[in-house]
């Protein structure tokens, strides 16, 4: 008799414990369980816990992509919209593919509707912009090519760096394009006469700083002048890629010094 009680108690709490999970991890049960209690069992027991389900005929990935082109060719971007990218991340999406579903989705669904999806899945895959895949990505944000890792350079500089060279008749222009966090070392352009270095920006988001003066944020189309004898450093935001166009300053017994590091601390303030 004690072993049925203990039983029957046993089975009543694994079941109340599963009921409270299933709650609390449903949005129908969570969010309309007593305004909507039909509809709510509808979206978790039917519509999650049977269609959603069925994996054996439609896997999640391809159930993923299918409810995503449905919601944005209805012009749906609020919540629903965010808990499908993010459940198409978790499903296997990756942010490459995702920017090429939308755009595909664009020709067919219309131009707004894109636009408004897109801003919504750059912050579903903002963590995955590190790797091959955020290089791509932030290729496409400019015309100049990030061109090869600067392994000549890779000493002086903290992060990886990339190098393309864009001219090397009458002005000698390179891209130089950092990673987030990339920064080069404190260093110096000397010369005798003339020289120096300037900076344009191409894309993202990165900093210059001369010492002992306040960092100056880089934006695309921000120009700096660096005059030659000024130690100074420049690189990448923490959040951000940075490519510049750098200009090497004609002038008489030009060279490069380089200098310390950047130190974390001194890096780290940026970002407050």
């Amino acid at each position: 008799m004690n072993r049925i009680v203990f039983t029957s108690i046993l089975t009543l709490f694994t079941l109340h414990v599963m009921a409270q999970e299933k709650i609390v991890q449903t949005a129908g049960h969570d969010q309309l369980g007593e305004f909507a209690p039909k509809f709510a069992e509808l979206n978790d027991e039917v519509l999650f816990g049977e269609v959603w389900s069925r994996t054996d005929r439609l896997g999640l990935r391809d159930r993923s992509l299918v409810t995503i082109t449905s919601l944005i060719s209805q012009g749906i971007t609020d919540n629903s919209l965010v808990f499908h990218l993010q459940s198409a991340k978790k499903n296997g999406i990756s942010r490459t593919e995702i920017a090429e579903i939308i755009t595909h989705i664009a020709f067919y669904a219309g131009w707004p509707k894109a636009w408004a999806a897109f801003n919504l899945a750059k912050g579903v895959w903002a963590d995955d912009t590190t790797g091959e895949e955020a290089r791509d990505a932030f290729q496409r944000e400019m015309i100049f090519p990030i061109g090869e890792p600067n392994t000549a350079y890779a000493k002086y500089f903290t992060g990886q760096s990339y190098l393309a060279p864009i001219s090397r008749e009458q002005v000698n222009i390179s891209n130089v394009t950092f990673e987030p966090r990339c920064r080069n070392n404190w260093h110096i352009h000397k010369a005798t006469r003339g020289g120096g270095q300037m900076l344009v920006g191409v894309a993202g988001r990165g900093w210059y700083q001369e010492e002992g003066k306040p960092a100056v944020e880089i934006l695309p189309g921000t120009v700096i002048h660096i005059p030659a004898g000024v130690k100074h450093w420049h690189g990448a935001a923490a959040d951000s890629w940075f490519a510049h166009l750098a200009f090497e300053i004609e002038g008489e017994n030009t060279s490069n010094v380089w200098l310390e590091p950047v130190s974390e601390e001194e890096y780290d303030k940026l970002q407050k």
